[in-house]
């Protein structure tokens, strides 16, 4: 993937999951990361264990908090180039309507929806006055798609893919690369680590997420898409993968499948 050799890609969740795939492959493919999570010492044993380790960065921010991770991330990368912004930390949701306490709605939209327009807000007036630079947010199938225990989630990343439209649209006189991915069931810790309705972890794996692809696979074929420049991808197999566009020409049969499950 010679269209990363070089460049600087800042990327979050990028200790676990999806997001330390990424790095594992970004790395061998030449870029400079700049890796962010929450937690430094994670993140240094990522960082000690890719290829070119000296290239790359650690940066530990709380996400949850997304304009003082912001106020901090300025004034640690100060006027550092970002080439490419991958926007991958993320939390998901396993509990009712019913049963879900209000502060677990905040905090998944803080997470997954005002952190990468934070970010995306720090990096966005350096890469147009360069006219040049590439920001990417992985949302989800479920930003497309809603479904049971997972109300919140779904709101945070259909509200993503939204504004990822929209910067599209006003970037696109400047010459801005702008990509969503939407993976669909991935093999990950996504469920342990999923909040339920008092905000707790599910501490558990997802029959569904078990059997999906592996990290490794959604971030090949992830990072193959930021390479061609696509506008929006999904990742998956599977009916995961076919949901969306089952949805956008099926919709009543998706409601009816989705009620069902």
């Amino acid at each position: 993937m010679t269209y990363f050799q070089g460049k600087t890609v800042w990327l979050t969740g990028a200790s676990s999951g999806i997001g330390l795939a990424m790095a594992q492959q970004l790395a061998e493919a030449g870029a400079h990361l700049i890796l962010t999570s929450r937690r430094a010492e994670v993140l240094e044993q990522v960082r000690t264990a890719l290829a070119h380790p000296d290239r790359h960065r650690v940066l530990a921010l709380d996400l949850s908090q997304p304009e003082a991770a912001a106020s901090e991330a300025q004034q640690q990368l100060g006027d550092q180039v970002i080439d490419v912004l991958i926007n991958n930390a993320g939390i998901s949701q396993r509990s009712l309507i019913l049963e879900t306490d209000m502060q677990v709605y905040r905090q998944l939209m803080e997470i997954d929806y005002f952190a990468v327009i934070a970010l995306t807000k720090l990096v966005l007036p350096r890469m147009v006055e360069r006219r040049s630079g590439h920001i990417v947010t992985v949302s989800s199938v479920a930003g497309k798609v809603g479904t049971k225990l997972r109300s919140g989630y779904n709101g945070a990343k259909f509200g993503v893919i939204g504004f990822m439209d929209s910067l599209r649209a006003e970037t696109a006189e400047y010459g801005l690369s702008v990509t969503s991915i939407l993976p669909g069931f991935i093999n990950t810790q996504v469920a342990h680590n999923s909040l339920t309705g008092d905000g707790s972890a599910l501490g558990e794996a997802d029959p569904d997420n078990a059997g999906g692809i592996s990290a490794e696979q959604c971030a090949r074929r992830s990072l193959q898409a930021i390479a061609a420049q696509k506008a929006e991808v999904v990742v998956g197999s599977g009916l995961s993968k076919l949901a969306p566009f089952l949805q956008r020409f099926a919709p009543g049969l998706v409601r009816r499948m989705i009620a069902k499950r």
